[in-house]
């Protein structure tokens, strides 16, 4: 087959329009690949908030919105990165893509209901557009919906926690379709031990996914029930407990950080031996710390409750659980670098990408501990110190997970290769703009900035400034990368099966991958990072 030739697997064909063949599909290739373009779509909406916030808190006081509107944005930021971007980004797209392909199967276990998962997500996220521009208009209170706020405001919130709620199912349902597939869909001689790091990484998620994201479903549709009803279950002027709401919000809500983190962690596992030329080291370390964060994970929910008034046991406990959860976190780290000691190693845009997680990453993880004591907690908590930590978690983390994750398989989807020297510099770019974007907000915390502020004192002006600049820079560094890929998809220069030389099953395949995946059914008789099996040539 040719590079040139246009592959099945992704095109229309047969006679069928191209909306039908592509919206009613049942072909796994297909539906990461419209999760990937919906994903992209909603992250471009939600990079376009986050500045029109950024540009309003360069001076104090009002520049150019209100404080209904811009609580309104702020709101909506959240709600479509966190909920529509990024806990659906890498299970959903890339999990969808190349799971089956890593694990030999021709598709996931229930195709149909992986369709149902897509129309599930596409629904659940035009409910939450809908929500800014009906009812009351947009949801005012945060992307964690606090009650008494969610309860009371006369914005549109129970439209916004319906889009909630439907994208939870779709969360739920992409889970189930991933454990079935993984225990019961494996080529022959594909043991657990020689699974890829992203496939063990996409099991534990999808533990995550199908055991915690029913309390986040069950907690939103209380509070409609609140709010249509007048029920007192969260609203304290209803004799409802708001701490109540607290605990069910982050019982879900803190797993579904590892949800974020962890298919990010299992890609960046999967390129480092790669452009390493070495197998990974602490290959089952590795897949213990896996389960081991998915498990933990779901236990410290509390530290974000530190100030709430409880007991001094329930803090120390907590705040254990919260230092014993950073090991397994480390122990990746540990075993990354340990692989590319002495590796023969090729600076190709994926590991840039992955250096820059491994370094992002870290600088958030380091300063969840500070978050995780409650001592210094109780001094930053709802500060700017929470928010850059978030965001070096999941932007710097995930986020840079998933670009890792687009440059190092888009020679496989599109069979073309982007240009490497602009996908390098677009990574360092981004690596500046984000210190330059989030850091200060580190210094803005422990100076007593409060988060969610509309306006702030004058003294936090050059701060507040500083991280404005560094939006301005992270926005040129993410629309040269999509220039970059977007180009490429239609102009870059032809490649073969596996211009990488990686060794897992889906670079086995034509680029990009035909509708039936294999011709005939794989046996795997090696580790996912046994180059010696490699092919000189890419098989172009």
């Amino acid at each position: 087959m040719t590079t040139d030739a246009v592959s099945p697997g992704f095109m229309a064909s047969g006679g069928k329009s191209w909306v039908r063949e592509w919206l009613f599909t049942l072909d796994h290739k297909r539906i990461g690949m419209l999760y990937l373009w919906c994903i992209t779509a909603f992250f471009a909406v939600g990079v376009l908030l986050g500045l029109v916030i950024r540009m309003e808190l360069f001076w104090p006081g009002k520049d150019f919105i209100g404080q209904q509107a811009y609580n309104a944005i702020f709101t909506m930021h959240g709600v479509i990165m966190i909920f529509i971007v990024v806990i659906p980004s890498i299970p959903a797209a890339f999990g969808n893509l190349f799971l089956p392909l890593q694990l030999g199967a021709e598709d996931v276990a229930f195709p149909r209901l992986n369709t149902f998962s897509f129309w599930l997500y596409a629904i659940g996220g035009a409910t939450a557009l809908i929500s800014l521009f009906t009812g009351g208009g947009a949801p005012d209170t945060g992307w964690t919906f606090y009650v008494p706020f969610s309860a009371a405001t006369t914005t549109n919130v129970s439209v916004a926690v319906a889009a909630v709620f439907i994208l939870g199912f779709s969360s739920i349902l992409t889970g189930l379709n991933f454990i079935v597939t993984i225990h019961r869909l494996r080529a022959p001689g594909l043991t657990w031990t020689r699974l890829t790091l992203f496939a063990w990484a996409l099991y534990a998620t999808a533990w995550i996914q199908v055991l915690a994201t029913p309390i986040l479903s069950i907690t939103v549709l209380l509070i409609v029930v609140e709010r249509v009803l007048g029920l007192g279950i969260f609203d304290p002027a209803r004799g409802g407990d708001p701490i109540l709401y607290q605990h069910l919000f982050w019982i879900y809500s803190h797993p579904a950080v590892y949800i974020m983190i962890l298919p990010a962690m299992g890609v960046i596992s999967d390129i480092i031996p790669v452009f390493c030329r070495k197998s990974i080291f602490g290959y089952k370390t590795i897949v213990g710390s896996s389960l081991a964060i998915a498990f933990a994970g779901s236990l410290v929910w509390a530290h974000h409750m530190f100030v709430s008034g409880m007991s001094d046991t329930a803090v120390m406990v907590f705040s254990f659980l919260t230092f014993i959860v950073a090991v397994p976190s480390a122990v990746k780290v540990f075993n990354w670098l340990s692989t590319m000691y002495k590796g023969s190693i090729r600076l190709e845009p994926p590991l840039i990408y992955a250096l820059g997680f491994i370094f992002l990453f870290a600088m958030g993880g380091i300063t969840g501990l500070v978050l995780g004591s409650a001592g210094t907690d109780m001094h930053v908590h709802d500060t700017y110190f929470v928010v850059g930590h978030f965001h070096y978690v999941i932007f710097g983390g995930t986020g840079f997970g998933m670009f890792a994750a687009i440059h190092y398989w888009f020679p496989k989807m599109y069979g073309r290769m982007y240009n490497r020297k602009q996908a390098i510099a677009a990574a360092l770019i981004l690596v500046v703009g984000l210190n330059g974007l989030y850091f200060p907000m580190y210094l803005l915390g422990l100076e007593g900035m409060p988060r969610r502020y509309y306006d702030y004192l004058p003294q936090f002006t050059s701060l507040h400034q500083l991280s404005t600049y560094g939006s301005w820079i992270t926005f040129v560094g993410l629309a040269l990368m999509l220039w970059n890929l977007i180009r490429s998809r239609y102009r870059g220069e032809p490649v073969g099966r596996n211009p990488w030389k990686a060794a897992t099953l889906e670079w086995t395949l034509p680029s990009p991958p035909p509708t039936h995946n294999f011709d005939t059914e794989p046996v795997v008789t090696h580790g996912p990072y046994d180059f010696s099996q490699v092919r000189d040539d890419d098989g172009a």
